[in-house]
């Protein structure tokens, strides 16, 4: 509980997402004041960029049960619990009214650039947990400002942060120099720049995971299309391919999330890519004529491509929280207490426990990484999953242990995943018949992929 001197002060909130703004209204709920700081202009900015891609989760599993409360009185309607939104539908019809409800509360042009103990640096002892915590903040007019709170809730996500194409964790030689033809996200095909930057072009997608499956859907539909004609992926993976590799398929229990596996599959043989596997990008070299080689660890090199699309996942931004006492897992970033829940060296794709307050806590009382954040480096989140954990925090933010320690969470199963790790792992069961994520590499070599239409995809 806090001290008679933080009691008044507000929660904190980093993030304005889906899981910011459900952590909000579970404190509004529980009588608790939250103050939601976001970076972008206006709420959902990052999931307003990627609008759109279609989520693989239906409304019925994207809408916060103490959100859906909060909204209620201004009369808004949920969308159809059983049809798909796409992030602009999440962004338009449900986190902006949410945002527009809590009002004030909410703070777009906020960046918040360090948290700490307010006297206390991340060294001192002495009085540390009486201490309210200090958030710097950088506005987007250039003017700076200090907050204090009771509690921080670290719900930014890690979309700022996407991995790179190096196969070491670590930028490929060359890969900053060629950013001008490297894209991090899913590209929007119906952008008519973008779509021009990719019609009759060669382009690399490196990825094995749902991203990586909707950006080589998105291509082999512009290859079909009248002014597609020439376009050509090259899906590179550090693993082989085996019977997993498309995800779970009608074995999974979120449809569109296997439906998008199974797109890819079926038109194996439509040749609008090449896959390339066990292939660990080194190097990326241009050519004289501007195009771009892919060179191995191994010294292998891939004829030249256009333009390549690096989908190989995120990673949290720890900067802001270095004077903050956390206690990480050392691989994935994520609590330690959560990290073998999650870890998809070891873990099942979609298959997470349920945890709330007591797997997210950390050394500094009172701070909570949630959400996508609280994953670290996984790549199995679902929104359901932050839902119960900010219900849990908030919970437990107002003194209510045993609620906060009830925590019940069933995810759909199977799924795709993406994990860095397990190209190496060796797996003498049959993948094919159980539909597990940890396949053995096969060895390196070059197949014909063909992808049927778009299905559902998206971080949820």
């Amino acid at each position: 509980m806090p001290t008679p001197a933080t009691a008044e002060l507000p929660v904190v909130v980093i993030g304005a997402g889906p899981i910011g703004l459900a952590a909000a209204a579970h404190l509004v709920d529980r009588g608790i004041e939250p103050l939601v700081l976001e970076a972008g202009p206006a709420a959902a900015t990052a999931v307003r960029a990627w609008s759109h891609v279609r989520l693989f989760s239906t409304w019925g599993e994207v809408v916060d049960p103490a959100a859906e409360k909060l909204l209620a009185p201004t009369g808004w309607v949920k969308p159809d619990a059983a049809t798909y939104p796409s992030g602009g539908d999440w962004a338009d019809a449900y986190l902006q009214p949410l945002a527009d409800v809590l009002g004030d509360r909410v703070r777009a042009g906020a960046t918040v650039t360090g948290v700490s103990r307010s006297g206390r640096d991340r060294i001192v002892d002495a009085d540390r947990a009486a201490q309210p915590f200090v958030v710097h903040i950088a506005h987007a007019d250039g003017r700076e400002e200090r907050i204090f709170a009771r509690a921080v809730l670290d719900a930014s996500g890690t979309w700022s942060t996407p991995s790179p194409a190096g196969g070491s964790g670590l930028p490929a030689l060359g890969e900053k120099a060629a950013a001008d033809r490297i894209a991090y996200r899913v590209p929007d095909l119906d952008d008519p720049a973008t779509r021009a930057r990719y019609a009759g072009r060669r382009t690399a997608v490196i990825g094995s995971g749902a991203s990586a499956f909707t950006a080589l859907a998105q291509l082999a539909a512009l290859a079909r299309s009248d002014d597609g004609t020439g376009t050509k992926g090259v899906w590179v993976l550090r693993r082989g391919i085996s019977g997993s590799t498309f995800g779970g398929g009608e074995a999974d229990q979120l449809p569109a999330r296997g439906a998008l596996g199974l797109a890819a599959k079926a038109a194996v043989d439509d040749g609008h890519a090449d896959a390339v596997t066990g292939f660990r990008t080194d190097a990326v070299e241009r050519t004289a004529d501007g195009r771009l080689i892919l060179v191995a660890e191994d010294g292998r090199r891939l004829d030249p491509v256009d333009e390549i699309i690096v989908l190989t996942g995120f990673r949290p931004d720890l900067s802001f929280l270095s004077e903050i006492r956390l206690n990480l897992d050392e691989r994935l970033q994520a609590p330690v207490e959560l990290a073998p829940l999650i870890d998809p060296n070891q873990h099942s794709c979609g298959t997470v426990y349920p945890h709330g307050v007591n797997e997210l806590a950390h050394p500094e009382r009172d701070v909570y990484l949630v959400g996508m954040k609280s994953y670290g480096r996984a790549p199995t989140f679902l929104a359901l999953t932050g839902y119960e954990q900010v219900r849990s925090v908030a919970a437990a933010l107002a003194g209510d242990q045993e609620a906060a320690e009830k925590v019940e969470l069933t995810l759909p199963e199977t799924g795709v995943c993406g994990g860095a790790g397990l190209f190496d792992t060796a797996d003498t069961s049959d993948s094919s018949q159980d539909g597990g994520c940890c396949a053995a590499p096969a060895a390196p070599s070059v197949i014909q992929i063909g992808v049927g239409a778009p299905a559902a995809s998206g971080g949820c």
